[in-house]
């Protein structure tokens, strides 16, 4: 997965609350299980007329947000279904950072384990950042635990573990490989 840490974005607010798994991606669209090609997808119900084309009003269809890779949203952000491909959706449309007032805790480690950054941050900070301008970005330093929203400062919480994990890169499987020599130090004691 690819490191995060200090990151610049623009930002989206899609600040409805209660954003379920379904809703990011229609469970019609779970037909695979590559992790890419899921972006066209993201929010579909939303983007999409019921002859495919674009919703006008629909934020991410809206050519300001385009470049957006932050997202910013209400609180219970993907509870519902517990369904991966929400996160790989959220990845593949090219988002690096979620703001919600909180996640579903399967959701939340979903996107730890995907290299999607969820900050979670109360209601009074979520809206000091919903007013920045479109074409204003902002920086996170995950290791400071700061958002920079122009001069202003925001903190944010989020357990060492799961922040040293994100800075790293390192997948589940990279964190396993660390203790290759040991396995197979184990293996060959017990005859394995």
């Amino acid at each position: 997965m690819e490191a995060i840490n200090h990151y610049e974005g623009y930002v989206v607010p899609i600040l409805n609350d209660n954003i379920d798994t379904d809703q990011i991606i229609p469970k019609n669209f779970l037909k695979r299980i590559e992790k890419t090609g899921f972006g066209e997808f993201l929010f579909d119900e939303w983007r999409y007329l019921d002859n495919r084309d674009e919703n006008p009003d629909f934020i991410l269809n809206n050519d300001t947000y385009k470049n957006a890779t932050i997202l910013l949203t209400g609180d219970n952000f993907g509870c519902g279904s517990s369904r991966e491909h929400a996160v790989w959706a959220l990845d593949d449309y090219g988002f690096r950072v979620i703001i919600a007032g909180g996640y579903s805790d399967i959701f939340y480690m979903n996107s730890i384990n995907n290299g999607l950054l969820p900050i979670v941050l109360p209601k009074e900070e979520r809206e000091k950042i919903a007013k920045v301008k479109a074409s204003d970005t902002i920086k996170i330093e995950l290791d400071n635990q700061l958002i920079k929203v122009g001069d202003e400062s925001i903190h944010f919480d989020i357990d060492k573990k799961w922040r040293d994990k994100l800075i790293s890169g390192l997948d589940e499987i990279d964190e396993t490989m660390a203790y290759k020599d040991q396995i197979l130090a184990y293996e060959k004691a017990h005859g394995i």
